[in-house]
């Protein structure tokens, strides 16, 4: 059979040298070959491939693969072979011959145990073995649900892998996860089958061909764009993927994702990222643009409940109720619109503002990235001659079109009075102005605007890439984990936050306008009070009855609204004392739970004193000051590098004198001491930060601690009963000259410890904390 189809390809022109002929047999299985994604996008996509490579000397079979038995997916999957089209540019004929071939290198298996799996792949030998062919490689490509991934891994890579020489591409379709603890999973058990290399994670904006431009739009236009890609010019980047079409038909994914995870952590974040990572040097190394790619990640900021604004369209629960029999009264919190505000601390992009926005039954259905620049011109002629030229006065922008909306194609829009770009002419050309459309209330005359010169669907695109073996199109394990671990502290501090209720369409009107407000976002308008639906508990329906701890003032809540009330509380602290005066001294503890804190002063008071504050440390690990485990590194990271403290106003621990680490000859916890006193007013601090273990110790003072709990105030060296074991540290006496101390007790894990010490009395030798009780100032 193969061997006339070959024959056959001869007769539409296409030819294959010797040297092409014998780049060897590619074998395509498309599993959930009768499911709606195969019969929308995935053969329509096989069927261009083959269109495209049939002169490339490799042979193919396509094996369509589902559970249903042989005769029933036999039909139902030639039904959809029969719909499959050319595109408008090819010749009748040839598109007639090109799908005959096709049907008849097409055929149908039941998948579903293990003995069908070896079974294809005899048959993928016998038919080589009969033509006389060699195996080039086989491409499996998973269209079904994620919870089904392991079985069929397990399957290909016991019994149809091919022979060694041979390539495996495995393709999977997103959803990859939940969150990150899932995704972790689904990664680990997938690591068990196949090698990075042999995976392929679609997520299919990047086979739209204005998402897959920006990179080398970049990089073709590195010299008009490098002086002006960074915070000095740029005032904000917009990622958008509007929707018209609600969820109806899809509740049932719905419930499970919500946009945020459907949409944002993969689609809007990967146009994100290919927008705002550093260019690599060599543009086509695949390894070089995942690494840029991580790199930009780590910049971001982490995401709080503040970064979003959520919305849900009326009908959504009615409909959840009918499609997923739901009582009457059920109320989802799933969100169907989201707008997110993310920043980074990269050199490049601090400060500059990065809008996420996705909805569904919204007014149009229209996806684009838009650079918008900043403009520092002032014109002094009127308008009516300024819109005549091509006016620095104008807004400066470049657009990625994704598709549809006014425009109705991919497009790639540069504003005329930034610059006249370059681009691939065999791919892209210059589209004509067309005076009735306008852009973000600009007429398309005022923009170089460029479209491709033959679109190509998505995952046509992604395909071709699969079978070129261009990795750089696809979600490596290391990209994914990063995404997820970006976005789901977002998820899980509003999974139980009601969404603001929009009625969909034109009639939103302004109700999903937001806007930026003291480092996050928040809607224009107020709620209006007929929309309020409220589900139940939230947090802000609890309050702390117990005001009181061990005879010290107690604020307890849920951690955001604690670390929000510490962090003013902090403000309040350092204002007060610059203004008796002069400074406020701040000695700070490291650990993970402060964390969130320093982020919380970096990005929302802007008023705190910094100028006038001198910043301590409470405790140090015996590290370099560069290592990942220093207080130092973290402190640094994730509030110094953000405020604008003076540099000498920093005084991290001597840790590391005379290239060693904690050695007492060198007595780097007497300079630190000496310091305190010398600079400190009384060695007595304005206010120290202090946490607390689940054994009970503070700083760096650990049960039946050697020094550090009793005498004179000091810094001293003490030991710590886990890695690394060496620490310095303020002493007991030392922090209770302080004039406030705060104690931040955050987790699950601390309930027992704070429990015990209620009912405990001052006995530090046992649980340090118990002896925090500043002699002259306040403990909270």
């Amino acid at each position: 059979m193969l061997g006339r189809v070959l024959c056959m390809v001869l007769f539409v022109g296409a030819f294959p040298s010797p040297a092409e002929a014998s780049q060897g047999h590619i074998s395509v299985v498309l599993l959930g070959a009768t499911g709606d994604l195969a019969k929308k996008y995935l053969w329509q996509g096989l069927f261009q491939l083959y269109m495209d490579q049939v002169s490339s000397g490799h042979s193919f079979t396509f094996h369509g693969a589902a559970l249903a038995a042989l005769e029933p997916g036999q039909r139902l999957m030639f039904d959809v072979l029969k719909k499959l089209s050319c595109p408008p540019d090819e010749a009748p004929d040839r598109c007639a011959v090109l799908k005959d071939q096709f049907l008849k290198l097409s055929q149908y298996h039941q998948l579903k145990t293990a003995e069908n799996y070896t079974a294809l792949s005899r048959e993928i030998e016998t038919l080589l073995r009969q033509e006389g062919l060699k195996e080039a490689g086989r491409i499996f490509y998973f269209s079904v649900p994620p919870f089904a991934y392991t079985e069929i891994a397990r399957h290909i890579n016991s019994s149809c892998r091919p022979p060694a020489g041979a390539w495996l591409r495995v393709v999977l379709e997103k959803p990859f996860g939940h969150d990150l603890q899932s995704a972790q999973q689904l990664a680990a058990e997938l690591a068990g089958f196949f090698r990075e290399e042999e995976m392929y994670r679609v997520d299919h904006y990047l086979g739209k061909q204005a998402v897959a431009h920006i990179l080398p739009f970049r990089d073709q236009n590195r010299q008009f764009l490098d002086p002006i890609w960074n915070r000095h010019h740029v005032e904000r980047v917009e990622v958008v993927l509007k929707e018209t079409v609600d969820a109806k038909g899809r509740t049932s994914f719905y419930e499970q994702y919500g946009v945020i995870r459907d949409v944002l952590q993969n689609h809007l974040t990967e146009a994100l990222m290919f927008l705002i990572m550093d260019l690599p040097a060599n543009m086509s190394s695949a390894h070089e643009v995942v690494q840029h790619k991580l790199q930009a990640f780590q910049s971001l900021w982490g995401l709080e409940r503040s970064s979003a604004v959520l919305g849900q369209y009326q009908a959504y629960d009615s409909q959840v109720q009918e499609e997923l029999q739901e009582a009457r009264g059920y109320v989802s919190t799933t969100p169907t619109f989201a707008g997110v505000l993310i920043c980074s601390n990269s050199l490049r992009w601090e400060g500059v503002p990065f809008l996420l926005t996705s909805g569904k039954a919204l007014d149009e259905r229209v996806g684009y990235a838009r650079v918008l620049f900043k403009n520092r011109a002032y014109c002094t002629q009127s308008g009516a001659l300024r819109d005549a030229g091509h006016s620095q006065c104008k807004p400066k922008q470049i657009i990625f079109h994704f598709g549809h909306g006014a425009l109705n194609t991919p497009a790639v829009l540069v504003s005329r009075n930034l610059f006249q770009p370059v681009m691939p002419k065999d791919s892209w050309k210059e589209a004509e102005a067309r005076s009735d459309l306008h852009v973000f209330g600009q007429p398309l005359s005022d923009f170089y605007m460029y479209s491709p010169v033959k679109e190509r669907d998505a995952y046509s695109v992604l395909i071709s890439h699969i079978y070129h073996g261009r990795k750089d199109f696809f979600i490596t394990t290391e990209n994914l984990l990063a995404s997820w671990a970006f976005w789901t502290p977002l998820l899980d501090s509003t999974s139980r936050q009601p969404p603001r209720l929009y009625p969909g369409g034109v009639e939103n009107q302004h109700l999903l306008d937001f806007e930026m407000v003291s480092g996050g976002v928040a809607f224009t308008l107020a709620e209006p009070a007929e929309l309020l639906n409220p589900s139940g508990q939230m947090p802000s329906d609890f309050r702390a009855i117990q005001s009181k701890f061990r005879q010290s003032p107690l604020v307890s809540a849920w951690a955001e609204d604690l670390i929000s009330q510490l962090a003013s509380d902090m403000e309040e602290a350092a204002v007060r004392s610059v203004a008796r005066s002069g400074q406020f001294h701040l000695a700070l503890s490291g650990g993970s739970s402060p964390v969130v804190l320093f982020q919380r002063l970096a990005r929302h008071h802007y008023s705190f004193p910094w100028k006038h504050t001198h910043v301590w440390l409470v405790d140090e690990r015996c590290v370099p000051l560069t290592d990942s485990e220093s207080n130092f590194l973290g402190l640094h990271r994730h509030l110094l590098q953000h405020v604008r403290v003076p540099y000498f106003n920093i005084h991290p621990m001597p840790v590391h004198l005379n290239r060693r680490l904690c050695v007492e000859e060198d007595r780097g916890a007497e300079l630190y001491a000496k310091d305190i006193v010398a600079l400190v007013a009384n060695a007595s601090f304005d206010l120290v930060l202090l946490g607390m273990g689940t054994d009970g110790h503070t700083a760096s003072l650990f049960p039946r601690a050697e020094n550090g709990l009793e005498g004179a105030p000091t810094v001293v060296l003490t030991e710590s009963p886990v890695k690394p074991h060496q620490r310095m540290s303020l002493s007991l006496p030392l922090i209770n000259r302080a004039r406030q101390v705060f104690v931040l007790v955050l987790g699950k894990g601390k309930h027992d410890i704070t429990t015990l010490l209620s009912r405990v009395g001052h006995e530090p030798r046992k649980w340090p904390i118990s002896g925090v009780s500043p002699s002259s100032g306040q403990l909270v």
